[in-house]
């Protein structure tokens, strides 16, 4: 018969997590809070010093990827963080390149402030004419954003093309985005697409290298939201 006794000689068993130390005994609504804790912690022991103005959305980064190297991989524009409050403050929208992102944003405190997030990877009139003009739907969408009457943060997390449309449309004069979080993810294009804001007059906050992803475009906003 097996052996289900939880003890040993006796002893009791420890619950072990995989990284083999005994797991926390941590409540439900305090685990995000131990989490950042444990960040902060390791960044100390690893010497890595943030910039007290950026640190919370860098460590909203590392918390929701578990990856450290956001905090060296992270650029923030001078003021980054209070120009993105005093657009949201101001009603502004957040406009991403994936539902995927869309659903991660708060959308209930951003509407607080009079603001709205949307995409329009989705929209049929977006997924027509990138067909018929042999574009990304991610290009056409930012082509629609450009439209809205309304301040636009532009929150990228997987689509270069995204990036490179908002750059094509300041270079020809069309449209000046207010805000771009860029940190789309993959291999294509995706290295030169941030690279191309890095020296521009637009505020940033763009994540270096190929890493990235919806879920950080969403972290980003999130990390300012909660923050304001």
């Amino acid at each position: 018969m097996a052996n289900t006794d939880k003890t040993v000689s006796g002893t009791p068993k420890k619950d072990l997590s995989p990284y083999g130390k005994e797991s926390e005994n941590v409540r439900p609504e305090d685990i995000e809070k131990r989490s950042f804790e444990i960040i902060t912690k390791e960044l100390e022991e690893a010497g890595i010093v943030l910039d007290e103005a950026t640190s919370f959305v860098t460590k909203r980064c590392i918390h929701t990827s578990a990856d450290f190297d956001y905090a060296h991989t992270l650029f923030f524009s001078e003021g980054a963080v209070d120009e993105m409050k005093r657009l949201i403050r101001g009603g502004a929208c957040i406009v991403t390149d994936t539902n995927m992102g869309l659903s991660g944003i708060n959308k209930k405190k951003l509407a607080s402030f009079g603001g709205e997030a949307m995409c329009f990877m989705a929209d049929e009139d977006v997924t027509k004419e990138a067909r018929e003009r042999g574009v990304t739907r991610a290009a056409v969408s930012m082509e629609k954003a450009a439209k809205l009457d309304k301040d636009v943060i532009f929150a990228i997390g997987n689509a270069p093309t995204a990036l490179i449309k908002l750059h094509e449309m300041m270079q020809e004069g069309i449209f000046v985005p207010k805000f771009v979080i860029g940190v789309p993810v993959g291999f294509v294009n995706v290295v030169w697409a941030k690279e191309l804001f890095l020296d521009g007059d637009v505020p940033y906050i763009i994540n270096k290298g190929r890493k990235g992803g919806s879920n950080i475009a969403a972290a980003i906003c999130n990390a300012v939201l909660y923050n304001m």
